[in-house]
């Protein structure tokens, strides 16, 4: 039998640490973005038999995992068992220790690998290097949800519906308020099968207002995603996808009395291509296909502003995660030794790690002067080049030639606006207030969310 510890501390009381783990969204929360994690299914609570079943990718190779909890003393441990999955063995005991005002979180884990003797030799060390990536990421994740969710310790727990809620930003940002203590809303474009779930479809203006009774803030985050071939037809779709989802939202809003605050997705888009002019909230809108879609997509928030509700405008820059997004599709690039640039590299790149935006969109939710447009973005945004070099110095990875913008062009035919507009947007308002960036580096943010630290 193998054992592994892991420990850290923690900046809240024990029974704090102890509730985070067991609260919906938790579980979500501390899935490692570089391996493919998903929930089968539910069966029990916390008592002793309490299942979850999941499907995980261990390398090349998808495996199913069963576990089940065989005890849970609130506030002190939660144990955990494999009933069915890749080790012979794996117990698995949370620790939640009192220490001064804080607590301390130690994880002790005992396994077995398959075929004894031999798959300690064959898969030991990989194993326990892979132990050590994983929780030294779970305890750096905790750690953060925590503290964000600590400095509104005294403060209401609130009810959000959220839009978009499937997608990359809106599933991480419904586990993280749900492991704070929130309720979430998920708006859903198919027949609703829980409780928290609202059905709504902005192609035929449908959204009951009443199943937003006792809603504290809205946030906007649905679209078609720009991530295909900007075909005519694509085109029109994300446009009007943009336009009826974020109207018919403001017009929901609007009818509610009192109306809660709306928090609506944009994109820095509407920048445009301006190479390295340094642009805030105050600089004038570009000039095509994007900056026209972001523009209309912003005024249909209209009717909202004209019933008096606050509205945040999010111009979202590249949100960094490895679970999706512009990062997790440069990965298997980068792993294979094929990282490049793109076009001359010197296009400006402006970014923001995921943990900072999912930070920011909890303090704007309590902030009731928090109004208008925002810039979503790092204060340190840097050129495709110094982008490539990083992320491959994180993955060890060469770094190669760039590829020409004229092979950007054929692969992706005018999408490939994406890839080579130089756009260098500077979060001017969230400067202003102190905002408090976790992770502003880029080395640094892609560290916390790939799990690969410096030792």
């Amino acid at each position: 039998m193998d054992v592994f510890e892991w420990q850290s501390e923690m900046p809240v009381p024990a029974d704090e640490l102890a509730a985070w783990h067991v609260r919906p969204g938790s579980f979500e929360r501390l899935r490692p973005p570089w391996q493919t994690v998903r929930v089968l299914e539910r069966s029990g609570g916390l008592e002793a038999g309490g299942r979850l079943v999941m499907s995980v990718d261990i390398g090349p190779v998808r495996r199913r995992w069963t576990a089940e909890i065989r005890d849970y003393e609130p506030g002190r441990r939660l144990v955990d068992v494999q009933v069915d999955g890749p080790f012979a063995r794996w117990e698995h005991t949370h620790l939640f220790i009192s220490s001064g005002t804080g607590s301390v979180l130690k994880d002790h884990v005992e396994y077995e690998l398959p075929l004894g003797r031999a798959g300690d030799v064959v898969a030991g060390a990989p194993i326990d290097r892979a132990l050590r990536r994983l929780f030294r990421f779970r305890h750096r994740r905790s750690r953060d949800d925590l503290a964000r969710h600590a400095a509104f310790a005294s403060r209401p727990r609130l009810t959000v519906a959220i839009s978009g809620a499937s997608g990359l930003i809106g599933g991480e940002l419904s586990a993280f308020l749900a492991g704070g203590g929130h309720r979430v809303l998920k708006l859903v474009r198919r027949r609703p099968l829980a409780d928290d779930e609202v059905f709504w479809d902005p192609e035929r203006a449908a959204l009951d207002p009443e199943r937003f009774a006792g809603v504290d803030a809205v946030v906007h985050l649905a679209g078609v995603s720009l991530n295909q071939r900007w075909t005519p037809t694509a085109k029109r779709a994300i446009l009007q996808s943009r336009i009826d989802g974020t109207a018919l939202i403001a017009r929901t809003v609007a009818e509610l009395d009192p109306p809660p605050p709306l928090l609506s997705a944009s994109a820095i888009g509407y920048y445009g291509d301006r190479g390295a002019e340094r642009l805030d909230e105050t600089s004038a809108p570009g000039s095509g296909f994007l900056p026209d879609v972001v523009e209309a997509w912003e005024a249909a928030l209209q009717p909202a502003r004209e019933a008096g509700v606050r509205v945040v405008v999010l111009r979202n820059g590249l949100v960094l995660s490895g679970r999706g997004g512009v990062l997790a599709r440069m990965l298997p690039g980068y792993k294979y030794g094929a990282a490049s640039a793109v076009g001359g590299g010197q296009q400006w790149m402006s970014w923001i790690a995921l943990e900072d935006y999912l930070g920011l969109v909890l303090e704007l939710l309590y902030d009731p002067s928090a109004e208008g447009l925002i810039n979503a973005v790092s204060p340190n945004p840097v050129t495709n080049r110094q982008f490539t070099r990083t992320l491959s110095h994180v993955l060890r990875r060469p770094s190669l030639f760039p590829v020409p913008q004229r092979a950007v062009q054929l692969a992706f035919g005018e999408m490939g606006e994406l890839l080579l507009a130089s756009t260098r947007v500077l979060p001017g308002r969230l400067t202003a207030s102190g905002f408090g960036f976790r992770y502003p580096g880029l080395e640094e943010a892609l560290r916390a969310e790939l799990g690969l630290f410096r030792t």
